[in-house]
C-alpha cells in the first residue's frame, strides 16, 4: 500500500528492449520491473545498484532507464552463479522435481554449444539454432522453449548472421533462452 497507493498512475517503460525475449512472452512485465526500480533508487538514492546477468534482458533495461532518465547511480552487472554441472542458480530451481533438476542443465549446455559453433566460425544463426534447439528437444522433461536467440548485446536486435565483418569494439554476441520444464520457467545466457 505504501508503493502503490490505489491513485497510482504512473509507470516507467524502456521501449523496444521490451518487446523481445522474455517481453514478449510476458507483457508489461518490465514495465513493473522499471517501475518498482526507480521507486526503489528514488526512495533509497543508492551509489550502486547491483542486478545479476542471467537475467540480462532485465539488466539492460534498468541500465537504459537509468541512462534515459539521467539518474545518478551506476549500474553493475554481477556474474552468473552457476551450480557443479552448470545451471545458473535461481530461487525457481527449488520447484523442479529431482527428475527435472537432473535434466535442466541442458539448458547450459544448449548455450555452450552454441557458443562454441559461434567461436568455431560457424556462420549460419539458422544452422546454429537448430542444433542447440534440437538439442534441449531431445530432452523429455522440456515442455516448451519460449525462445533460444542470438543477439546484439546491447541493442538486443537479433543477429542475423555472423558473415559480415564489424567494426572493432563491436558489441558482445548474447545468446539467451528461455524453457520451460513442467511448470518452471527458466531462463539463462551467455555472452560471447
Amino acid at each position: 500500500e505504501d508503493m502503490y497507493k490505489k491513485t497510482h498512475k504512473t509507470f516507467v517503460n524502456v521501449k523496444e528492449l521490451d518487446r523481445v525475449m522474455c517481453g514478449k512472452y510476458r507483457p508489461g512485465h518490465f514495465k513493473g520491473v522499471c517501475t518498482v526500480v526507480l521507486k526503489l533508487i528514488n526512495i533509497s538514492v543508492p551509489d550502486i545498484a547491483y542486478f545479476g546477468l542471467k537475467d540480462y534482458q532485465q539488466f539492460l533495461i534498468i541500465k537504459t532507464m537509468i541512462k534515459d532518465l539521467n539518474l545518478e547511480v551506476a549500474v553493475k552487472g554481477c556474474p552468473i552463479i552457476r551450480d557443479k554441472d552448470g545451471l545458473a542458480l535461481s530461487s525457481r530451481n527449488k520447484y523442479l522435481s529431482l527428475k527435472e533438476r537432473q535434466n535442466a542443465t541442458v539448458l547450459y549446455k544448449a548455450l555452450n554449444l552454441a557458443a562454441g559453433r559461434v567461436k568455431e566460425g560457424k556462420s549460419s544463426i539458422k544452422d546454429i539454432k537448430k542444433e542447440a534447439i534440437s538439442l534441449i528437444n531431445s530432452n523429455p522433461f522440456v515442455k516448451k522453449i519460449d525462445y533460444f536467440d542470438l543477439r546484439d548485446s546491447e541493442s538486443l536486435k537479433s543477429v542475423k548472421t555472423l558473415k559480415e565483418k564489424t567494426p572493432a569494439g563491436r558489441n558482445k554476441l548474447l545468446i539467451a533462452s528461455a524453457l520451460w520444464f513442467g511448470s518452471t520457467r527458466l531462463i539463462d545466457n551467455i555472452l560471447i
